[in-house]
């Protein structure tokens, strides 16, 4: 993408910060958000940032493109609230693609989750099975049906993008997400501080752990590509809590032992594995993970040493 004016929500949260400063460097950007757990402190000074809320009605919506990563992400903030859950996530979705419809924009990118194929162990292709455990879950789905309505009905370019684990570190983009923040940021920044890492049930569940480079290349790539419909951005391979703090030591030249506790997400709706099949999204567009899972522990260690 170049000289393209273009509005991302969720702006100043983890993906929607690097996305942002990403595009920032060739494009017009305005980056919304309501600050939940975002920070303007994420942004370069090349990024207009705007703090408000999806839900409002005078949006900064005369953009080219749409990046819609905007929502309430996880299970507990869903569960608390569940009517504000669909509120932002649903009706924040449909209004923000609503205000940019107005304005001709065409082309919309938007986050749903890969947490709606439930546990596998093999790669989930787009076509396989999908089905609403959590609040948050049933958000992400309708989130799909309204973006398949805007690209029937309004002739629009929808694409959604199904993100699998996405991380980069307390040092890098997730600081701000606390105990939000993805497995790897957490342990390696307990590890670092001597601190044993908190790991649910035995450690045996599995992610298919995504660099948030690579994720944020992909949602770039699906603009330009102008893609319709649903495509996931994982690397097609995963690996265990227990692998995860095994690798960080190592990197970290620490020798810690995680403590495991009792899962406090029920066993109905917790995800234990997930794996992403990518070779739709490659053959569209030519996309893969340039970010092997190695490389991505080291990094996340950098800063540390």
């Amino acid at each position: 993408m170049e000289g393209k004016r273009v509005l991302v929500t969720g702006g100043a949260g983890f993906i929607g910060s690097n996305l942002a400063n990403h595009l920032a460097e060739d494009n017009e950007v305005v980056a919304v958000d309501d600050l939940y757990l975002g920070t303007p402190e994420n942004l370069s000074d090349d990024v207009e940032f705007v703090q408000g809320s999806v839900l409002d009605d005078d949006l900064p919506a005369d953009v080219d493109v749409l990046f819609h990563l905007a929502a309430l992400s996880s299970l507990n903030m869903h569960e608390d609230d569940p009517q504000r859950g669909a509120r932002v996530n649903v009706e924040g979705f449909v209004n923000t693609v609503e205000q940019v419809r107005e304005n001709g924009c065409e082309t919309v990118v938007y986050a749903t989750t890969s947490s709606i194929y439930g546990s596998r162990t093999d790669p989930c292709s787009e076509d396989e099975r999908v089905e609403a455990r959590t609040g948050y879950e049933a958000s992400k789905l309708a989130r799909e049906r309204y973006g398949e309505y805007y690209a029937n009905a309004h002739d629009m370019n929808v694409a959604g993008l199904r993100f699998f684990s996405v991380y980069q570190g307390m040092k890098g983009g997730e600081g701000h997400k606390g105990e939000f923040a993805n497995i790897i940021a957490q342990f390696a920044d307990d590890l670092a501080n001597d601190e044993s890492p908190v790991i649910y049930g035995d450690g045996s569940h599995t992610r298919d752990f995504t660099h948030v480079s690579d994720i944020v290349r992909g949602i770039e790539l699906a603009a330009d590509h102008e893609l319709t419909g649903v495509y996931n951005l994982g690397t097609g391979e995963s690996y265990s809590a227990n692998e995860v703090v095994d690798m960080l030591n190592e990197e970290l030249g620490t020798d810690i032992e995680p403590e495991h506790v009792e899962n406090p997400i029920p066993e109905a709706l917790f995800v234990h594995d997930t794996k992403a099949d990518p070779s739709k999204m490659k053959r569209a567009t030519g996309w893969e993970p340039e970010i092997s899972f190695e490389e991505g522990i080291r990094m996340v260690c950098t800063p540390y040493k």
